[in-house]
């Protein structure tokens, strides 16, 4: 049995807007939301599970 890890995103900007799209159109990804990184340095989105990582915060490992 694997563990799922969410696809992990390194941005530089603490608020980021994601549709779930990437790979695919954003018109099969789910709707837009504004997403806050906070002091832990990472915010997940509720939707697709995406992982937003600030560059060189506490959450960054520098990989990716």
């Amino acid at each position: 049995m694997s563990t799922f890890q969410p696809e992990t995103i390194r941005v530089r900007e603490t608020r980021i807007a994601c549709d779930g799209s990437g790979d695919i159109p954003a018109a099969l990804g789910h709707p837009k939301v504004w997403l806050q990184i906070d002091e832990k340095g990472y915010v997940d989105c509720g939707y697709c599970d995406r992982r937003f990582v600030l560059v060189g915060g506490p959450a960054d490992n520098g990989k990716g």
